[in-house]
């Protein structure tokens, strides 16, 4: 079989113009083509009045060596690559080891159904609750202003990626094509099978809680165990004559021990009191980079205007999303962050007296504003020196500010764009209806970033304003603050996965600081499934 890349059509093409245009590249005859299936579709935009549509193509021909031949020094006709996933290892019939898993996200979630499909018999620990009572709890805070701090956006089954617009695509070098695994699991759980094909696929969260039952079905249908509301609390670590630390089990809160000399620990990007006692207990941690601003909000029209022109609204190209980066005078590189188009902002504190945003779509995305993280780049040497932790109470002072701003009672605080530029507070709204739940503050957000940050954005929002027309209107709405775009720490690992200095305990996905987003995440928790399964089998 061969794959042709770079094949573009026009966005009205009809569905047999990509048959003919295989045909066409390769220069054969209609009869010597014996399949044609799309890969992947992406579209070219550059030029609104003539949106091209990019396609790969797996195609089956007849004298496929000879055409090859042909093609040799052609980078876009090659063969196509095996994509197919083999596991690292199985477990021998009656292997009585098992693995145990921290946390039921994206990660949590491939490490735990790798290690099930190759016979280990995971054990999976989540703080929170099952996704359908997670959801549920969710909605009280959005809806009542009642936060559970055990069971939120970040807590609980399916980890923060749930309530998030489902992005599944990543700029990861993924040479083993795991992602593939990732997505075709999905598949597997009821996604859209088109997610296998799109450049840029998403789900949303009403199907991804769907997926994560299933997926949970599957893991357990092949011997895996889930325990929620099991909060781990301390490490039962071996120190050897010679220093050398041993992971030999995890202690959880209602005092329960669990036996385990290999823990998978994907913990998520907001487990605040799991980073302190993993530092109290002497694992390696370190503070990493990450990003604090603003969610935005435009009606979701005047994006796709702005990028589609006379082709917005066509149903192929769907909402349009963006990408913007600015660097400041002040040194400060400012970027758009998660865009959600058809989406809303949502509360996504996981602490009592904060306020946190982030973006969710539905897999529709048809809700009227389209909205996206405007953030500015942080590091622990300049901004929040202090320690591997510091990162974690420069997160705590904002979203407190964030709380205080609001009013105290978990309505977030906002600002019309024009305002803001301005540098005046908003008394009330504008054209744009703010989407947070369970409700806004008109109200100066100079408080609630650090001043750098603040200045930033505000010469930044102007030149995204010349790149896409009205990014800077003044009814458009910042709403504050967006602190949790990545882990504030990084808990180091070796090259066999685990962490530097305690063996038997494997760090991953956000918030081991080695990934970021859903994709990102489940990947990693395949390579460390595999890790963790190699070296059960080694002894």
């Amino acid at each position: 079989m061969l794959r042709l890349t770079d094949i573009k059509l026009p966005l009205d093409h009809p569905p047999e113009a990509i048959a003919k245009a295989a045909i066409a590249k390769l220069g054969i005859a209609p009869q010597d083509m014996t399949s044609c299936t799309v890969f992947r579709r992406a579209h070219d935009a550059r030029k609104k009045t003539a949106i091209l549509l990019i396609y790969s193509l797996d195609v089956e021909v007849k004298n496929e060596a000879s055409v090859l031949n042909r093609f040799a020094s052609d980078p876009h006709v090659k063969p196509t690559p095996d994509i197919d996933y083999r596991f690292a290892a199985r477990a021998p019939e009656g292997f009585s080891k098992r693995p145990v898993v921290i946390g039921a996200g994206p990660c949590g979630l491939f490490a735990a159904l790798i290690l099930a499909q190759m016979g280990f018999r995971p054990i999976i620990l989540d703080r929170g609750k099952v996704v359908r009572e997670r959801t549920k709890d969710t909605w009280k805070l959005w809806r009542k202003s009642e936060l559970n701090p055990e069971s939120n956006v970040q807590y609980g089954e399916g980890g923060a990626g749930t309530f998030s617009d489902g992005k599944l695509y990543s700029q990861i070098k993924d040479p083993r094509h795991l992602g593939r695994k990732v997505l075709t699991e999905f598949v597997k759980a009821e996604a859209p099978p088109e997610i296998l094909i799109e450049a840029h696929p998403h789900i949303g969260t009403f199907r991804l809680v769907k997926m994560v039952e299933n997926i949970r079905d599957t893991i357990e249908s092949l011997g895996g165990e889930y325990r929620f509301e099991s909060r781990v609390t301390d490490l039962d670590i071996e120190t050897g004559p010679d220093g050398a630390r041993q992971l030999r089990g995890v202690g959880l809160a209602d005092g329960t021990h669990i036996a385990a000399d290999h823990v998978v620990l994907a913990i998520g990007h907001s487990s605040r009191d799991t980073f302190q006692m993993l530092h109290d207990r002497g694992v390696y941690v370190e503070a990493k980079p990450f990003s604090i601003g603003f969610r935005i909000e435009h009606p979701q029209s005047l994006i796709n205007v702005a990028r589609f022109g006379p082709n917005a609204g066509n149903e192929i190209l769907g909402n349009a999303e963006y990408k913007l980066v600015h660097h400041a005078k002040n040194g400060r590189d400012v970027y758009s962050f998660c865009m959600c188009p058809g989406g809303t902002v949502v509360a996504a504190a996981s602490e009592e007296g904060r306020v946190v945003t982030n973006g969710m779509s539905q897999y529709s995305r048809k809700e009227r504003n389209a909205n996206a993280g405007i953030v500015v780049g942080i590091t622990p040497e300049v901004d929040y020196p202090g320690g591997p932790l510091a990162g974690v109470n420069f997160q705590r002072k904002w979203e407190s500010a964030a709380f205080v701003a609001g009013g105290g009672t978990y309505a977030a605080p906002v600002q019309l764009v024009g305002d803001f530029i301005k540098g005046v507070p908003s008394t009330a709204l504008g054209s744009v209806i703010p989407s947070y739940k369970p409700a806004v503050t008109p109200t100066d957000l100079s408080s609630c970033l650090p001043e750098y940050a603040i200045t930033a954005i505000r010469e930044a929002l102007p030149v995204f304003g010349r790149q896409i027309r009205g990014y800077d209107m003044n009814d458009a709405v910042l709403t504050g603050v967006e602190t949790r775009t990545s882990s504030p720490i990084r808990i180091k690992r070796d090259d066999t996965f685990q962490s530097l200095n305690t063996k038997g305990l494997y760090p991953a996905g956000e918030g081991a600081g080695y990934a970021g987003g859903i994709l990102s995440a489940g990947v990693d928790g395949i390579k460390v499934a595999e890790a963790v399964a190699l070296s059960m089998l080694a002894g």
